[in-house]
């Protein structure tokens, strides 16, 4: 790690290919900053993305990275991070690739606790196949596949971490530069599986949920003097509050113990433990 490290230094030398005024750009930039800040480089920082519009943001980061099979990014960001702690495992998704055919791998994840990194880019829209209904989209939300709206409640991805057990949840908004950089930030330095959801809005086929939306509906907890993160029953009340729009850390649990420390996978698989058989070790190195 580095402490003159700049979040420059995190952009590789590809040009994003989403659409004018995408919100995926403000929360790639957020990303970069919390890990420019957090003393991290791109030698230690692994990054792994699922499909949709987010996907490709691995390409567009200057770190170690991998695409991974649509909803299945967690497992991949997991199994790197028991492999080799010493990594700072970021993993990038939107709505549809988290909280639909990833719902399962979500739950589990949260679960688990891993030291790592989850940052969801919701724009409440499937974006990349032009426009339909997403597992966050609104009941009434009119798109060319439903025309008079999914007709269904949509997912609350938060209360499903804090059901789940998760000992980190928060929410940023794209547009709002630094503080975005602020949640993720916290995300990462927390010990333990820390959730990101970053409202990213989609110019091209979501006219509903826009920054001028967001910007007049926000209510950041980090104003609330009376607010403890560290509290969940005021934690799940604000979660379940469909009234608002919330920003900042809604819940932390100050005792998380990572899943790497509870089952004594602190080591670097790439170095040889005694008695193992060399054999096996070659094949580990292979994959790592």
């Amino acid at each position: 790690m580095s402490s003159d490290v700049r979040f420059t230094d995190f952009k590789s030398d590809k040009q994003p290919t989403w659409c004018p005024g995408c919100g995926d750009f403000g929360t790639m930039n957020g990303m970069m900053k919390a890990l420019a800040n957090t003393g991290n480089d791109p030698d230690n920082t692994f990054v792994v993305a699922g499909i949709g519009c987010s996907g490709k943001i691995g390409t567009y980061m200057h770190s170690y990275a991998m695409h991974g099979v649509h909803g299945r990014a967690l497992p991949v960001g997991a199994g790197v991070k028991m492999a080799n702690p010493d990594l700072e495992v970021m993993v990038a998704g939107g709505d549809g690739d988290g909280y639909s055919i990833g719902a399962g791998h979500f739950v589990h994840a949260v679960r688990r606790n891993v030291d790592m990194t989850y940052v969801v880019m919701d724009n409440r829209i499937y974006g990349l196949t032009k426009g339909q209904a997403s597992p966050t989209s609104r009941e009434d939300f009119e798109t060319s596949t439903t025309p008079e709206g999914p007709k269904q409640p949509p997912v609350n991805p938060m209360a499903l971490a804090l059901a789940a057990g998760a000992t980190f949840i928060a929410q940023s908004f794209s547009s709002d530069a630094m503080r975005h950089a602020e949640i993720v930030q916290e995300a990462i330095e927390h010990d333990g599986f820390g959730f990101v959801n970053v409202f990213s809005p989609c110019v091209t086929f979501n006219d509903v949920d826009t920054y001028d939306y967001f910007r007049d509906n926000l209510v950041d907890l980090a104003e609330d003097d009376d607010y403890d993160r560290h509290d969940y029953n005021e934690a799940k009340d604000r979660i379940l509050d469909a009234s608002k729009e919330y920003q900042g850390v809604i819940y932390q649990n100050e005792n998380s113990v990572p899943y790497e420390e509870q089952h004594g996978l602190t080591e670097n698989m790439s170095e040889i433990p005694d008695g193992a058989p060399e054999d096996a070790m070659d094949l580990v190195r292979e994959f790592y």
